[in-house]
């Protein structure tokens, strides 16, 4: 902020906004974020806070809840603010707004996967709260930096730049996170005069993209700092094959572009203390492992076969995640005595091919559409490998969760996927790092021979059993991430009292 001169001693105040918190709602890993890394902040003095949408689920969940303030009509004609805690003690605002929020599906779309057509209303609201907070006038607490996770906070950016240029002073320094490029938030141009906007932010060089309005973009345009989750991810968004049309933008912002790789919250992914699985276990002492395979294939219906590969699926179910690449080379795993559990939801086709899939392989493979949070953790526990083959990943979390409980990671070798698997090269296994298998190119021959590797090493029990220790050990917690954020929250704040 202009006239400031933040220095280690001073604990920065941080407002993370976002559309979706663990443990209230979670439709991905964006929510595991907003529910850790606040936290981890807290933890180590920051005075972090989180802004989040009133959904249903989030408002039953707020913990000593208290009114704030009433807001003044802005694309809704009842809005009230909410201040309570996460169950970490986490502070949290919440927008209440029921005509916008409180609806059936998940916060982006109906029962039947249609986007609601007031989206850009709703998540509007969302930046311009952010900006009223930050500004000061909803609260008697004011951040020094404003956090936005992905498009549905992307206006903030817009909202706070607009501020500036009617203060003459920034209210607070921007950074804004992209937790997923390819999910843009992009409406049609005529509901720009809507958002209170001076007409010259709907340029190239502000929220309009190619004739439409684009939400992430006026993040990636009009904060201080950009963040991605991953350091190969920020590599990679710069390229014309991931930058999702953006890439001339982020190629042009690579100075302020950072890439910080996520964390995993080390008390909710404890295996040896997790209360959803049926024996615990740590990386020296693996026999409740055995426990938590037996009791998966028991609860599933799978075959009882101690000794069969058993490969875990936690998912969206997307052409990103590469399915169909298991799909395409399911038989040569069954044929092998191999296992398969998946546990997802999304693309009609994909959840139709595992359900044929299941029909196909009776006791072998099992399909469970949905999400289920304590299965999740019972499957990371049980399996032996969890499949991970994205055509593109910004970060995943699924990696790192498969290696916490033991599960080695087949994975392809980009964005976050690159940053936390070492391969089971024959240099790898004989120097200790090998923790996963990885493949390549995004084709199936490549994934087929990284499944066969997985069997080959399965068959070495001491190895499978080295490599299974040395990937429970590595360390994934939030506390190197949190550090890193600060860093780049000081440097922003330092480039702006320039």
């Amino acid at each position: 902020m202009s006239g400031s001169n933040p220095t280690r001693s001073v604990a920065l105040k941080i407002l993370h906004v976002a559309a979706e918190c663990y443990p209230w709602l979670k439709t991905g890993g964006l929510a595991d974020v907003i529910g850790a890394l606040p936290s981890a902040q807290c933890a180590q003095g920051m005075d972090a806070r989180i802004l989040l949408p009133g959904f249903p689920a989030i408002r039953a969940g707020l913990i000593d809840a208290k009114r704030v303030a009433v807001m003044p009509p802005r694309f809704v004609a009842e809005c009230v603010l909410w201040q309570g805690r996460l169950p970490d003690n986490t502070p949290v605002y919440v927008i209440d707004a029921p005509s916008l929020f409180d609806r059936p599906g998940n916060p982006y779309a109906d029962g039947d996967q249609r986007p609601y057509p007031d989206n850009h209303r709703r998540f509007a609201l969302l930046g311009w709260v952010a900006v009223q907070l930050a500004a000061g006038h909803l609260a008697d607490w004011r951040p020094d930096v404003l956090h936005a996770h992905d498009w549905h906070a992307g206006l903030a950016s817009a909202y706070l730049k607009h501020a500036a240029l009617l203060r003459g002073v920034k209210p607070a320094t921007s950074v804004f996170t992209v937790h997923n490029l390819a999910y843009q938030g992009l409406f049609p141009a005529y509901i720009f005069g809507e958002l209170g906007l001076p007409g010259n932010f709907f340029q190239y060089d502000g929220l309009e993209f190619h004739g439409q309005l684009s939400f992430i973009k006026s993040g990636l345009q009009f904060s201080d700092r950009i963040a991605t989750v991953s350091p190969s991810y920020a590599r990679e968004i710069q390229s014309v094959e991931h930058g999702c049309g953006l890439d001339g933008l982020l190629r042009y912002r690579a100075a302020d572009l950072t890439g910080i790789l996520n964390g995993v919250d080390a008390a909710s992914w404890n295996p040896a203390s997790d209360p959803a699985l049926p024996g615990h276990f740590d990386a020296e002492k693996t026999v409740g492992k055995a426990r938590c395979k037996a009791s998966l294939q028991k609860e599933l219906g799978l075959a009882g076969a101690p000794n069969a590969l058993l490969f875990g699926v936690v998912s969206r179910l997307t052409e990103q995640k590469g399915l169909h690449l298991i799909l395409a080379g399911m038989w040569k795993i069954i044929a092998q005595g191999g296992q398969l559990m998946v546990l997802g939801s999304g693309e009609a086709e994909l959840e139709a091919g595992f359900k044929q899939m299941e029909l196909d392989y009776p006791g072998s493979v099992v399909v469970r559409l949905g999400f289920e949070e304590s299965l999740s953790h019972r499957i990371f526990a049980g399996a032996d490998v969890v499949l991970v083959p994205s055509r593109f990943e910004p970060c995943g979390l699924t990696q790192m969760y498969g290696m916490r409980y033991g599960a080695l990671p087949l994975v392809r070798r980009t964005g976050g996927l690159a940053d936390t698997v070492v391969d089971c090269t024959l240099e790898n296994l004989a120097d200790g790092t090998a923790c996963g298998f990885v493949f390549e190119r995004f084709e199936q021959a490549d994934f087929d021979a990284a499944v066969q590797r997985a069997f080959v090493l399965h068959a070495k029990p001491t190895q499978w059993r080295e490599v299974r220790r040395h990937a429970m050990g590595r360390q994934f917690d939030w506390t190197a991430p949190a550090l890193a954020y600060e860093a780049l929250y000081r440097a922003a704040m330092q480039a702006g009292a320039a």
